[in-house]
């Protein structure tokens, strides 16, 4: 008979995301004991989001951890720039109130390698890699852990508090019954690399034409690229051949003709199937839902990642101190759908806003585009650049470290 691992701990967190793990690190830095399962062997994964905004800079700045966060391999984009139907328009991030008045751009297995390795510092600290979450512990309607597949066998894991932050696809919320909003999307995302020469534009940019919309990353010898199609046009598109897709790369990006030929086969184009929803009540007794389990985000704004550590920050500075007393209450709980709620809904609403004006438009080859009047006036005026810099970069209602560092036993808690 297979033996099952069992372990106990003051917080377990189901998913080593960016909400996961900086929720963990914040948590064992503040001296409580967490456990963190991530069902992956690593972090690497191709294609994710890899923007990591002036607001969560401005963390690892308060962190005291900055410096060294710089010191990975990354670019930075002070603007971005939105090609709409041949009207440029563009998010100015050159004054915003940070330290960091950019964006970086850096692949998330090195961000979450990062934060993963400033969390092993502290006693409290467990990773356990290749462990997947798989089902909900309940005893008397009210969540006491988790069981998980690991890389020795079965995993049961006690814990006052289950953190839900297994992304969009989350089991925890599955398995807690909880009722998920819709909000709908109208496209879905192919994401490839292209050869970069070391002469063209540095900057992240959009390119919009009539049925085509092209998201350009600089990820330093290679550009990383979002393609967006409409929801559901996969199959379509496969069908037309790999030949006609490149076709369609080359006439969006005239300048990638020369080296779209390195596209040699469908495997080097992922699908990501865009989702936008969110959570009526992210908690009940013993659980707690953040990040893409609490709301999944459009990849409009490249916001996911930062809005999900918000969320982990949020959490970390309302439940430390309970969790470390053992008192967290469903106010408790309570209290962090309050303060993240709003910021996701208003994020949520400006990328429909979006959608429904700007990408299903876009979106489709049967109309010609024409980008709001609003867009083609507003987008060019430098103070609307830097409002737009201020809500892409900063977002809606941004955190601020107000966790103690148990290392640090000299510096009060801010």
């Amino acid at each position: 008979m297979a033996t099952i691992s069992k372990l106990e701990s003051a917080c377990i967190v189901a998913g080593g995301g960016p909400a996961g793990v900086m929720l963990g690190f914040l948590l064992a830095r503040a001296g409580v004991d967490v456990i963190v399962m991530e069902k992956h062997a690593d972090f690497f994964r191709d294609f994710r989001g890899d923007t990591i905004h002036p607001s969560t800079l401005q963390l690892m700045h308060e962190l005291g951890l900055l410096d060294a966060f710089l010191k990975l391999p990354h670019q930075e984009a002070h603007h971005f720039g939105l090609n709409l139907g041949g009207t440029v328009i563009g998010a100015d991030f050159t004054e915003l109130p940070t330290v960091c008045k950019y964006i970086a751009l850096m692949p998330q297995w090195d961000f979450l390698n990062f934060l993963a390795g400033q969390g092993k510092r502290y006693p409290g600290f467990r990773l356990l890699m290749s462990t997947e979450v798989t089902d909900l512990i309940e005893e008397d309607d009210r969540v006491v852990g988790v069981r998980a597949t690991g890389p020795d066998g079965d995993v049961e894991a006690r814990a006052p508090l289950v953190a839900g932050t297994d992304g969009r696809h989350s089991t925890t919320r599955d398995r807690a019954g909880f009722e998920v909003e819709s909000l709908g999307a109208p496209m879905d995302v192919l994401w490839m690399r292209l050869p970069r020469k070391p002469e063209e534009a540095d900057e992240p940019a959009l390119i919009a034409a009539a049925g085509r919309i092209l998201v350009l990353i600089n990820r330093g010898d290679y550009w990383q690229c979002a393609y967006l199609i409409p929801k559901g046009g996969y199959d379509e598109l496969k069908t037309k051949g790999l030949a006609a897709f490149r076709g369609e790369l080359a006439a969006i990006a005239p300048f990638s003709s020369d080296r779209i030929d390195t596209l040699q086969d469908w495997d080097q184009i992922k699908l990501l199937t865009v989702a936008v929803d969110r959570l009526r009540q992210w908690y009940r007794p013993g659980l707690l839902c953040i990040g893409d389990a609490a709301h999944a985000m459009s990849p409009i704004g490249g916001v996911g990642v930062n809005l999900a550590v918000q969320d982990a920050v949020a959490t970390a500075n309302l439940l430390a101190a309970p969790l470390k007393a053992g008192t967290v209450q469903l106010s408790d709980l309570e209290a962090v759908q309050e303060r993240r709620a709003f910021p996701a809904r208003m994020t949520q609403r400006f990328q429909i806003l979006a959608q429904d004006n700007i990408i299903q438009q876009a979106l489709d080859k049967q109309a010609d585009f024409h980008p709001p009047l609003l867009a083609r006036i507003g987008g060019r005026i430098p103070t609307v650049q830097r409002l737009m810099g201020r809500l892409i970069g900063l977002g809606v209602r941004p955190e601020h470290i107000h966790t103690p560092d148990m290392l640090a036993s000299d510096t009060p808690a801010r």
